[in-house]
């Protein structure tokens, strides 16, 4: 019995797994990543930089976008350590609250992603259908609240998932089967009852991702039927255009998001490593491609980024 209670500790100590089977090629495969991992945080540093210092970009719209970049870089360094740590240096151990807290922030990060997408769908929704009053609903004041909400909203819906592991006891193997910790993986090497915390956690995620994934499309529904209704088909092209880089963001998160739900449920006969690999880009696709759409499709993003960019060659 004092055996259990020793491994309730915060002495616990974990390993992390690299890419199974492929071992003696992690110098080779961190080479992608590091670059994946260069692009995500100058990417959404840059976008940042350009909307903090460029007024023209002080609007609603390009606030909520430097919401999604904050939360693209705090992503992209949550998982930065311990998986480069692995490939470079093999550097498999990690306590046990610092696993908590990796795994807070991992889903902190990913819950406040999807918040922010759907901010900024509320935010093309009014801008679309009440153009004229849409300064008046979206005031400086309004989005903070709306951010001030979303970090509460993270972290009273994931503080008790994360809380609740401390009370089990970990008598199993330490080895985690990712590159980070996760929530599901710090479970099964429980040998107590988990029933409670597999509860909360899919409590959280439905209550938060689950959520946003059905109040995202209806928005669309909302602004697609508004667009309709515009007479002018000049007009029509231009409110699309400025749903794509939204849409697009959209995408890249929930899309990857249920491609791993997809391969952990259905992909059981596949080898480690394809679980592996996916499960380590799905959290870097957003962080990377969003600077990268926004910064191509819309103008002034673009513009400001080029901006910076000749200023700081001349």
């Amino acid at each position: 019995m004092s055996n259990l209670k020793n491994t309730t500790s915060s002495s616990i100590i974990f390993l992390l797994t690299g890419v199974p089977g492929l071992e003696a090629f992690h110098s080779w495969i961190s080479i992608p990543f590091c670059f994946l991992y260069a692009t995500a945080l100058s990417g959404n540093s840059l976008v940042l930089f350009a909307i903090v210092t460029q007024p023209s970009l002080h609007e609603p719209m390009y606030y909520f976008l430097s919401m999604l970049s904050t939360t693209d870089l705090g992503l992209s360094v949550s998982t930065l350590f311990t998986m480069l740590g692995i490939f470079w240096f093999n550097a498999r151990e990690i306590s046990f609250n610092a696993c908590l807290s990796q795994m807070f922030f991992i889903k902190f990060f990913t819950v406040m992603e999807s918040s922010v997408l759907l901010a900024m769908a509320f935010d093309r929704f009014v801008a679309i259908s009440d153009p004229l009053r849409y300064a008046i609903i979206l005031t400086d004041s309004r989005i903070t609240q709306i951010g001030v909400a979303i970090v509460i909203r993270g972290v009273l819906t994931l503080t008790p998932m994360v809380a609740l592991l401390t009370r089990l006891s970990y008598c199993r193997s330490r080895v985690l089967h990712h590159s980070y910790c996760f929530h599901p993986d710090v479970m099964k090497l429980s040998c107590t009852d988990t029933r409670l915390n597999n509860a909360v956690g899919l409590t959280a995620m439905i209550s938060t991702v689950g959520v946003d994934s059905i109040l995202i499309p209806c928005s669309y529904v909302l602004i697609i039927k508004t667009i309709l209704s515009i007479a002018s088909p000049e007009e029509r092209k231009k409110a699309f255009s400025t749903c794509i880089s939204h849409s697009g963001a959209v995408a890249i998160f929930y899309i990857p998001l249920i491609s791993l739900s997809f391969v952990h449920r259905f992909g059981k006969r596949a080898p480690a490593y394809v679980h592996t690999m996916i499960a380590n880009t799905y959290l870097l696709i957003p962080p990377v491609m969003n600077p990268i759409i926004y910064s191509v499709k819309t103008k002034q993003i673009r513009r400001a980024v080029i901006k910076i960019l000749h200023s700081k060659d001349t």
